[in-house]
């Protein structure tokens, strides 16, 4: 007989640490098991410390290209790349043990291992050894056991030459020559961050536009400023295959039926993610999955098993540290019975944390008028914002598409600084129902950034002061 619990949560990312939480703020006695670091790959591998990555290029490219417009002149400007690696790691690691405070903070019992499960109530630990250590009990399962990234036999991932962003953000030299394939988030980040340090970067990306879920006018913005710096962009291409020679990979690409070969130190495998499935017993205890994620009714996130939940990365799209985070509270939630309203996936915030950055919520002009709205749209770009002036980031703009009949905010979009900060206020609004006219009768400070949401609703309704 194994240590028995009221709730059992596989998986210490965001979506399971989160969970586990608040399932002990509810009563619960709980246990977290996972054989890593708490935080997932989101604290240790990916949107923390990424975020430590792109400040130091932000910082160092203001001062390289722009320093001379606020009055600062540096000369033999330099950078440390192991140093900027070492910071990004320190970060990740002080934070990852901020999770593990909270956990004990919370009474929750830590068990570092990997967990299978042996029943819908029993998980078998394994240890680092793979040595069974332990059976636990638990009258309920939540499994939030995350996602790697998605790999195709045509770019065969070594970890030495053909890497993911895990290697990405830990190589121990600078790049000369990075090719990256795939242009969503991760992809961009890593090619604003590498590029700004003077690798020569060539994004790969088979739909028509790099971050192609985002708003049309914003990729193509988006891409205007990364040729800017001379980042090279094939759209509507494919890789054919990507081969090791020597100290070199050699990637073969289509690009409108042509074949083309680009050189490059490394390769950036960044065309997605894949449900971490394999290997916790799912199959044999009879878990629904659907094309390499687990099954579950979004109303509480259970799955075809009663009494096993799933959240996060691995139950599929979108794959965001934040929605794993709300899904397991809305799963513990529901477990009490106390949470009665689920998750709007319609109403939840992207970011790319490039510069300039990328934010959007709700509807792309294109997916309004498929969906049968008739729309007003309000644009309004930074270059008349007296504040993004004031600090030097006239790039960018925010773009509102309201509903023409009823005023509601169908979607927000926007490529500028801070566009990953002033997303929530849209967010928001769309939550509460505001509409447009909302908006623009709310009194916004001046001089700010967020002025500009207020006068791109302006801009929509014909009242637009600034422009």
């Amino acid at each position: 007989m194994g240590k028995r619990f009221e709730i059992a949560v596989l998986g210490g990312g965001p979506g399971g640490y989160v969970a586990a939480i608040r399932a002990a703020q509810l009563g619960y006695k709980t246990v977290v098991i996972d054989k890593d670091n708490l935080g997932g790959v989101c604290l240790n591998w990916g949107c923390i410390p990424t975020k430590s990555l792109l400040k130091n290029a932000e910082i160092y490219d203001t001062i390289k290209n722009r320093g001379q417009d606020f009055g600062i002149t540096a000369t033999g400007l330099e950078f440390d790349f192991s140093q900027i690696i070492k910071r990004s790691r320190g970060i990740s690691d002080r934070i990852s043990k901020n999770v593990e405070f909270l956990i004990k903070k919370n009474k929750i019992e830590r068990i570092r291992g990997f967990g299978k499960l042996r029943s819908e109530n029993q998980i078998d630990i394994y240890n680092e050894s793979g040595d069974k250590s332990e059976l636990i009990e638990a009258q309920k399962i939540i499994i939030a056991t995350g996602a790697r990234p998605k790999s195709i036999p045509s770019i065969p991932v070594d970890k030495k030459m053909i890497i993911t962003s895990t290697e990405a953000m830990n190589l121990p030299e600078q790049p000369k020559e990075l090719v990256i394939v795939g242009a969503g988030a991760i992809g961009i980040e890593f090619a604003y961050f590498y590029s700004v340090l003077s690798t020569k970067v060539t994004i790969i990306e088979m739909m028509d536009n790099i971050l192609p879920i985002e708003d049309k006018e914003v990729s193509r913005e988006l891409e205007k400023s990364f040729k800017k710096r001379k980042i090279s962009i094939l759209t509507k291409a494919t890789v054919e295959k990507a081969v090791v020679k020597g100290k070199k990979v050699i990637v073969t690409v289509s690009v409108n039926g042509e074949k083309k070969e680009i050189t490059a130190d490394k390769v950036l495998n960044a065309i997605g993610v894949t449900g971490n499935v394999e290997g916790f017993g799912l199959e044999e205890l009879g878990v629904e999955l659907y094309k390499n994620h687990i099954k579950v009714n979004i109303e509480n996130y259970e799955t075809n098993i009663s009494g096993i939940y799933a959240i996060g990365d691995v139950i599929g799209p979108p794959w965001l540290a934040h929605v794993a985070s709300h899904e397991g509270i809305i799963c513990v939630e529901s477990i009490q019975g106390i949470n009665k309203k689920p998750l709007d996936y319609n109403n939840i915030p992207g970011c790319t944390y490039c510069q300039p950055q990328v934010a959007s919520v709700g509807f792309t002009e294109e997916k309004a008028i498929e969906a049968g709205y008739k729309i007003k749209i309000g644009k309004f770009p930074f270059m008349a914002s007296g504040k993004a002036f004031a600090v030097g980031e006239r790039d960018g703009f925010v773009k509102l598409i309201f509903d023409e009949k009823y005023g509601e905010i169908l979607g927000a979009h926007i490529i500028g600084s801070e566009a990953t900060e002033l997303i929530a206020e849209l967010v928001l609004a769309r939550e509460l129902e505001a509409t447009g006219e909302s908006i623009l009768k709310t009194i916004h400070a001046h001089p700010t950034l967020s002025e500009s949401i207020m006068e791109a609703a302006g801009q929509a309704y014909g009242e637009a002061i600034h422009i």
